[in-house]
């Protein structure tokens, strides 16, 4: 008999603990790193002084929002496939969240380090 509340796509064996709770703990670490990025939009956008760039400042404070979006939106997808891989005794899913986050943020930095070696903020 199946077990109805596991769905029938992770069938398999259960994992040892110990990688189910590193895998939940990899889920966690992500939306951490979601909200850390909500936090940082919303404090560009309300603490940091306008640039002499017009806008720069939304800009800065959309693209932190935005990604806090695209990681954490992609965390639970992310777990359930690790999860499930675990449980088939299969190779682990290859992630591009991390180089989407890597990327972005290296954009972000680079934006932020011309707008403030132009002139600061106004």
């Amino acid at each position: 008999m199946t077990d109805r509340r596991r769905p029938e796509a992770e069938e398999g064996t259960e994992p040892d603990y110990r990688f189910t709770l590193a895998n939940e703990r990899t889920f966690l670490a992500w939306i951490r790193t979601g909200i850390s990025l909500l936090a940082a939009g919303v404090a560009v956008r309300q603490l940091v002084p306008s640039f002499q760039v017009p806008h720069a400042r939304e800009l800065l404070a959309v693209a932190c929002t935005l990604l806090a979006v695209v990681i954490s939106a992609g965390a639970y997808p992310r777990w359930r496939k690790v999860q499930r891989a675990l449980s088939r005794q299969a190779p682990l899913p290859p992630s591009r969240t991390t180089a989407v986050l890597a990327g972005v943020l290296c954009t972000v930095g680079v934006f932020t380090t011309v707008l403030v070696w132009v002139g600061g903020t106004g």
